[in-house]
């Protein structure tokens, strides 16, 4: 069995591949540098084996199918409380099949058909075990583009084809020493001093940025098209509603669904979240700028 170990966000990910000639580290180029030193499993968030002889439980209750834009995923119940997914792509067919335990810290899953399918996946399953296995750690995986300045990160939150990943190119443009973190998916994890910090990820979508960094997470600016910029200071009820709306989570599972809550209720207790209405250009990037920076 080939072990690897991966630190995401401060976390440690163990993936162990069964012997494969068709499986390896090859599948996974975006991981690269978050590769680390073996750890004790008492240090793991979770383990992922990947072995193509698994096959699917019998006896199992259909959840939903859900699109995540990449293709439909198809989630089970299994009666020991853990999950089954069969993750597809946009072509409809069959990329793995994934089995977790219920606080999924015990996973498998086995991959079907050339390199391509393959390694989505698998990325597409080790991002599901971290978004739920995280939610136990005050840990959420959350859709955005962000952007690093200083000490400090912004990530832009949206409606998909909004224009988060046009602002925040506006800011690497316009906004001296910004650079983006992450294009996608980056991570907010409450840490030991009761703050959130915002990391880079190994899913970054059509942007290849794969940054294994942290900086503070200063604000978050939720993007929307206008014809005219301005911007406002989301109350409470309306940050909680528009941060839960851009984190990978399961409703339906309450344990997860409520740690998550707990998350986010922290985030926005010391965090502000903003609304920015915006056309696409240096005058909107200009304004979110100058009112993150300058936040109470």
């Amino acid at each position: 069995m080939d072990s690897k170990t991966f630190n995401i966000a401060g976390l440690n990910v163990r993936l162990q591949f069964a012997d494969s000639d068709k499986n390896g580290m090859r599948l996974l180029p975006s991981f690269k540098s978050f590769l680390s030193e073996p750890c004790d499993d008492d240090d793991l968030l979770f383990t992922l084996t990947v072995d193509d002889t698994l096959r699917p439980e019998q006896e199992k209750t259909l959840v939903r199918t859900f699109d995540t834009g990449n293709g439909d995923t198809v989630v089970y119940r299994l009666p020991d409380g853990g999950y089954q997914y069969i993750i597809r792509d946009t072509r409809n067919r069959d990329c793995c099949l994934l089995i977790a335990n219920k606080q999924f810290t015990d996973c498998r899953c086995a991959l079907n058909g050339d390199w391509v399918m393959r390694s989505f996946g698998l990325n597409d399953a080790l991002m599901l075990v971290f978004a739920f296995a995280g939610s136990y750690r005050q840990t959420m995986l959350i859709h955005a583009s962000c952007i690093m300045l200083g000490n400090e990160a912004y990530p832009f939150i949206a409606e998909s084809g909004t224009g988060k990943s046009t602002h925040a190119s506006l800011w690497m443009k316009h906004i001296e020493g910004a650079h983006l973190l992450n294009d996608d998916n980056p991570v907010i994890r409450i840490i030991d001093d009761g703050q959130p910090y915002i990391y880079g990820s190994p899913w970054s979508g059509k942007t290849p940025c794969y940054r294994n960094r942290r900086a503070r997470l200063g604000a978050v600016t939720r993007i929307e098209r206008a014809p005219k910029n301005s911007i406002e200071r989301q109350k409470p009820l309306q940050a909680f509603a528009s941060l839960l709306t851009a984190c990978s989570t399961m409703k339906w599972d309450r344990d997860i669904y409520n740690h998550l809550n707990d998350a986010i209720t922290r985030v926005i207790e010391t965090t502000p979240v903003y609304t920015l209405y915006c056309l696409p250009d240096e005058k909107a990037a200009q304004l979110c700028h100058q009112t993150l920076t300058r936040k109470a």
